[in-house]
């Protein structure tokens, strides 16, 4: 299993969840786990992934999100897995 992290932050709007939710599963990928908080009006998401099953690249996978992100007013980020807990090991 390939898991991949995928954080989005922003002003809360509506349809955030659902346009990310759709980019994944038209692209074949399973969120294995999800947590998303509104505080004050600032939307937070952490998703883990399952990217096992798709052609692309983390690389596009991120700067496709990214795209939509800048579409909706919020910020996605994209990271595999071992490159987030390397960076958050203390």
């Amino acid at each position: 299993m390939r898991k991949t992290i995928i954080t989005v932050i922003g002003k809360d709007t509506v349809g955030i969840i659902a346009k990310v939710c759709t980019y994944l599963a038209d692209n074949n990928i399973n969120i294995l786990d999800i947590s998303q908080t509104i505080v004050q009006g600032y939307f937070n998401m952490m998703m883990i992934t399952d990217t096992s099953n798709v052609s692309k690249s983390v690389g596009d996978i991120a700067d496709e999100l990214a795209t939509i992100g800048e579409k909706i007013g919020v910020q996605i980020k994209v990271q595999n897995e071992e490159i987030f807990d390397a960076m958050h090991r203390i």
